[in-house]
């Protein structure tokens, strides 16, 4: 059935003029979520923000015109920039007509892999409720019509819902993209783009946006295809209610209730922080269904300027309100999710923070109950105390690169050299299954958490979630720094490089008396984990290596962990220690023995690690 096309700005008018039609998985098809939302009292300045024209410098107008800068949008599997103004000292990069080019290319790229003989392209797209998703939504549908695709509007959705889009029937696209940039401000915005088979890696996104710059190059010239056919309708698609209804029916039919087999978490008080991002569905469409109790969630309505704090469950402020909550309303569990909701954390009935490696230790001793002896992935950055909890409950550990998408292509990896790993996940809160398609999806580690809940209380205990981790260790010491790259943004890239294989070579020479390259890990698998030594090596979307510390009055000790970022001009570094003190022992070295005796002072800004080398804190 037709409906109007949604009220929309001057700028989406011009790129998507036509009316679209509807598709529903229910008869009540809702423009956002299925509740009335309150509007922001940002509303008004969000609108304005959001319809602002960018303005460039004229001193970088010939880089615009050559497209150049839309490679560096880039970042690893995704692609990220200003939208809106107001970010002191950063232009506006990420325009409708960047992302219209962007998303035209990928139209183009899955049209070639699918082949030219058989129908056209079906491609979704959802949004997160930043405030420029609307006008830059016009701009992907824009751009797939003009590479030919069928577009179908998701409207407000999640990341992993885009993917689930190409899965779950009757939908079945062959591919999405979601627009989102996860935790960062308002400002920013950016693309993740997903085929059946799963999330782009950093080489394909490479290749399509090389070749939007030299399409947007050519408009610019006024070479570009420009007239045709029509172009194919946008039509509208309420995939969500389809999306929990799948969440909803694996909680269900898992645990099987055997007193009310439909409302399974009757009883239960579930709290969920959304941080006004898009995972307000999940405590209405998903929890409130099956019977839970949702009084005291906190932040469920969508809004783009994100006023309460940033959405993301590494965020203080994020789990301080929900262990408030928690604690206030006597709740069996509390969550938190980032805006786009492919991550989450928890709160435990205590009120005890349930994320980084505490949520890897609870989702690996929930998964190997299921699959004992499983190997599970993560990222570098974890602690030998999480190595010995997976082992002691019949693990394997696998340390890999850190970036999310490394992570999980580390487990696909493995599963097909056989290798069973049904778990991969980075400190971060990233999180894939083998069960759910490899994909990292924070609604579904907490309908995983919350299945695990039920049974324990069906099984007779009287305790909550967070006993399955009472045997984790936390670090002595655990300190992350940052080190700016002082350089030119088309140059940072490669200056951190360089900065990054200058530590490799310092510690190989043996320049760092007591660190040595950690290799692999205490990993069981022979084929290299923090060096990829496959036959096709993986992607590098950033320089990373990790050194363990030992000496001889305490063995090894600790490690430090010295990465590319890839989303920010800047170097991290990842320290813990299993001794008092010993963090700011090891800043101490980096800073004499390697940073200033390089000479990378001159390359970096080493202030946060001079500072916690003299006075051992990090204020």
């Amino acid at each position: 059935m037709a409906t109007p096309a949604t009220s929309q700005s001057p700028t989406s008018l011009i790129l998507n003029p036509k009316p679209t039609t509807t598709l529903s998985s229910s008869p009540f098809h809702r423009l956002l979520w299925p509740r009335t939302i309150r509007r922001s009292s940002n509303a008004s300045f969000a609108a304005a923000a959001a319809a602002r024209a960018p303005l460039v410098p004229t001193n970088e107008i010939e880089e615009e015109a050559s497209g150049d800068f839309i490679r560096r949008l880039q970042n690893g599997p995704d692609v990220r920039g200003v939208a809106v103004e107001g970010e002191k000292g950063r232009k506006v990069e990420l325009t409708a007509l960047v992302v219209e080019a962007i998303a035209e290319c990928f139209g183009e790229w899955v049209a070639e892999r699918k082949g030219g003989n058989e129908s056209s392209v079906r491609v979704s797209v959802g949004r997160d409720p930043r405030v420029s998703g609307r006008v830059l939504s016009a701009a992907v549908f824009a751009g797939l019509r003009k590479g030919k695709c069928e577009v179908f509007d998701m409207g407000l959705a999640t990341t992993p819902a885009c993917f689930m889009s190409t899965v779950l029937s009757p939908f079945v696209f062959d591919a999405s993209i979601m627009l989102t940039a996860s935790h960062l401000p308002y400002t920013r915005n950016g693309l993740k783009f997903f085929t059946k088979a799963g999330g782009l890696r950093s080489g394909d996104v490479e290749q399509i946006c090389d070749r939007a710059a030299r399409k947007f190059a050519l408009k610019k010239t006024g070479l570009g295809r420009s007239g045709g056919a029509p172009l194919p309708p946008v039509t509208r698609v309420d995939f969500m209610s389809a999306y929990a209804k799948h969440l909803r029916d694996t909680i269900i039919e898992r645990i099987s209730h055997p007193s009310h087999y439909y409302t399974p978490l009757r009883g239960f008080k579930i709290i969920v922080n959304a941080g006004n991002g898009s995972g307000g569905f999940f405590t209405w469409d998903v929890l409130e269904k099956l019977g839970a109790d949702t009084t005291g969630s906190l932040n469920l309505e969508p809004d783009g300027m994100f006023p309460n704090h940033i959405p993301n469950p590494e965020d203080p402020t994020a789990m301080s309100l929900t262990v408030a909550a928690v604690l206030r309303h006597g709740a069996d569990l509390g969550v938190v999710f980032d805006t786009d909701v492919d991550r989450s954390g928890v709160v435990d009935r205590t009120g005890a923070k349930v994320n980084g490696d505490r949520l890897i230790a609870l989702m690996s001793a929930i998964v190997l109950r299921e699959r004992p002896g499983t190997t599970v992935v993560t990222d570098a950055r974890t602690s030998v105390s999480l190595t010995r909890f997976i082992t002691a409950a019949g693990g394997r550990h696998c340390l890999y690169r850190v970036g999310y998408r490394n992570v999980i292509d580390k487990g696909v990896q493995l599963n097909e050299d056989g290798v069973e790993t049904h778990l991969m996940m980075e400190t971060t809160g990233h999180g894939a299954l083998k069960e759910n398609y490899f994909l990292d999806d924070g609604a579904y580690m907490v309908v995983k958490i919350i299945i695990e809940m039920v049974r324990m209380r069906l099984a007779g205990s009287s305790e909550g979630i967070g006993s399955l981790i009472k045997d984790l260790e936390d670090p002595i010491e655990s300190v992350e720094l940052r080190m700016d790259v002082v350089a030119q943004p088309k140059y940072a890239k490669e200056k951190g490089a360089e900065a990054v294989e200058a530590f490799r070579k310092c510690v190989e020479e043996g320049k760092l008396e007591g660190w040595e390259l950690d290799t692999c890990g205490d990993c069981w698998v022979s084929d290299g984990c923090l060096v990829d030594s496959n036959d096709e090596p993986a992607d590098v979307d950033a320089r990373m290596y990790r050194s363990k510390i030992s000496n001889e009055l305490h063995g090894q000790y600790g490690w430090v962990h010295m990465r590319q970022s890839v989303h920010n001009p800047n170097i991290a570094l990842n320290m813990q220690s299993s001794v008092v003190g010993g963090c700011q022992t090891f800043a101490t070295v980096f800073r004499d023995q390697f940073l200033l005796a390089c000479g990378l002072e001159k390359m970096l800004d080493i202030t946060e690690v001079d500072n916690f080398a003299r006075k051992g804190k990090l204020a």
